[in-house]
């Protein structure tokens, strides 16, 4: 096991969706459920997960995982809120950081969240960030000696800005599996016919 966390990020209302796709089905599952039995299967410890739209029927498809719901009540405010509210939980626990994750990229493996960690463990770098689409994302791992630029985010910001940043000194790992996000129908239906 190793001391860095997973913060899964769930906490919106899917607007662009229309519905829940945290319940929707993928792999005959709950996206969410998939989401959250990858990061509990990557040897990292604690996940946390963060939700707040439509909680109470979202946090039943997390019952009997090794887990840690966060509950962010200002989630409408945008990701960094929810951000925060997964490091306010994640406390003074002894990690070296942790990585982000969203629960709608389902092809996003436990294997690759693990090797997150151990290229962290074995580079010393502060952030070890996903290259796809042209661009660095989630998921990535985030030292924990960045936590304060973290917690300084605008409530509408998510990490991405701070893994730009850092770019010049990042890590940056091949995932293209990354690209696939499920934000609309269309992007369900593609994930569906991939899966």
């Amino acid at each position: 096991m190793f001391n860095v966390g997973i913060i899964l990020l769930a906490a919106g209302n899917s607007t662009r969706m229309g519905s829940a796709k945290q319940l929707m089905n993928f792999k005959d599952k709950p996206l969410l459920r998939h989401a959250a039995e990858v990061a509990c299967h990557s040897n990292c410890a604690p996940v946390i997960v963060v939700l707040g739209a439509r909680e109470h029927a979202v946090r039943e498809v997390l019952r009997d995982l090794p887990l840690e719901i966060a509950v962010n009540d200002s989630w409408s405010e945008g990701i960094g809120t929810s951000i925060k509210v997964g490091l306010h939980a994640l406390g003074s626990r002894a990690v070296c950081g942790v990585i982000f994750a969203l629960a709608d990229q389902p092809f996003i493996t436990a294997e690759f969240l693990k090797g997150l960690a151990e290229q962290h463990a074995r580079t010393k770098k502060l952030i070890v960030a996903s290259r796809y689409s042209g661009t660095i994302g989630v998921p990535a791992f985030v030292s924990r000696q960045l936590f304060p630029k973290l917690l300084a985010l605008e409530p509408h910001q998510g990490c991405k800005g701070i893994l730009l940043d850092g770019s010049q000194e990042a890590l940056l790992i091949d995932c293209p599996e990354a690209a696939i996000d499920i934000d609309s129908p269309a992007d369900y239906g593609k994930a569906i016919r991939l899966g």
